[in-house]
């Protein structure tokens, strides 16, 4: 899922990136940048399941839960550090034309080092809680049910904190973090604040910890089909409340702010888990190597390298000046050099010793 929400983010900035404004006009762009909604959403929600099957793994060591959010709070920290240190670069490279403020743009790793913070500040409660119970098992129901609420309490809070209630008393860089003003005034709808884009990584969360009950385990296979089955459903649900004459806010904005597209994007997000699942196993992904299993492995260096070949100086193409077949054409090319650098990472990871030896001998 990871190497797909990879591949999916290179057709949107490709795209984005590359073509004409004539080309940009046609339907084609229309739809590239819709399936371009998917990627962030993706991201975030594996964030969630990869958090819980770490916290769960935690927990079977018998570590405490303070000593659980301890970690898994700092690897969100680190992952938020990783999000600045990215925004300085792309302020290094764009130098002389970049305002100072794009260093605190909030854009997807800073929301996914949040969210993984938020993350475990909610499984240490829930698990402080357990702890004062003298219950030594991982309390999957009590963890799933903080997550279901935290993605619900997100998601209905983010339309009145995008207008009504606005917090503009907060400078603008921690302002944009709550909904996206940037330094411009009012929200961005190319930001990624924590209202609404957390709700994804809690959404995650919850699907992570049901994928470990024991009901799971046994029946793999029916699960997952169920989860492609309940996404079906969270559409329907979305798409009949969106239709209702009755609306709860007094400014409604779908494709911004609106819960029920978020609960459709959730519908999306858990068709795509079963039919990954199916690819997995009975599908494509037994016949050997797969180049989606190899990007995800490694999918915050592609997606941190990927952008300087896209949109940066060393832009493969001319940016806005290129047509379909053209961008098409640097798109194959951005996924291959991609994948070429996911393979080179895999297998020197840990290697640096031995290169660093093989280096000075050849050099000798």
């Amino acid at each position: 899922m990871r190497g797909l929400a990879c591949v999916v983010m290179f057709q949107t900035h490709c795209y984005d990136s590359w073509l004409s404004p004539e080309a940009r006009r046609s339907s084609f762009f229309m739809y590239s940048q819709l399936g371009g909604t998917l990627p962030a959403p993706l991201f975030l929600f594996l964030a969630g399941i990869s958090f819980a099957l770490v916290t769960r793994k935690l927990r079977t060591r018998g570590l405490t839960s303070v000593a659980i959010a301890r970690s898994t709070v700092a690897r969100g920290a680190e992952i938020f550090l990783l999000g600045l240190l990215f925004r300085v670069q792309e302020y290094l490279i764009a130098w002389r034309w970049a305002p100072w403020t794009d260093l605190l743009r909030v854009d997807i790793l800073n929301t996914i080092g949040v969210s993984m913070m938020l993350m475990g500040l909610v499984c240490w409660v829930v698990l402080a809680c357990n702890d004062r119970t003298q219950q030594s098992s991982t309390p999957l129901f009590p963890l799933v049910m903080a997550a279901v609420a935290m993605a619900l309490f997100i998601s209905l809070l983010t339309p009145p904190l995008w207008t009504t209630w606005c917090p503009r008393w907060i400078p603008w860089p921690l302002q944009s973090y709550i909904n996206g003003v940037h330094n411009l005034g009012r929200p961005q709808a190319w930001l990624f604040p924590i209202f609404p884009w957390s709700a994804f990584a809690f959404a995650g969360l919850a699907v992570g910890f049901l994928l470990q009950s024991e009901w799971t385990h046994r029946h793999e296979a029916r699960a997952f089909v169920l989860a492609g089955l309940s996404g079906a459903a969270l559409i329907a649900i979305g798409r009949w409340f969106d239709h209702l004459p009755l609306q709860l806010y007094a400014t409604y904005d779908f494709w911004h702010t609106s819960p029920n597209f978020l609960l459709i994007r959730v519908g999306l997000l858990l068709i795509i888990l079963g039919a990954s699942y199916a690819w997995c196993r009975w599908g494509a992904g037994q016949w050997g190597f797969s180049p989606f299993v190899q990007l995800g492995q490694t999918s915050l260096l592609v997606y941190w390298v990927h952008i300087e070949f896209v949109y940066g100086r060393f832009s493969i193409l001319p940016r806005h000046g290129q047509n379909i077949l053209a961008a098409s054409h640097g798109l194959l090319a951005i996924c291959l050099m991609m994948l070429a650098l996911s393979l080179l990472r895999t297998k020197t990871k840990g290697r640096g010793a031995e290169l660093w030896g093989w280096l000075r001998t050849r050099t000798a």
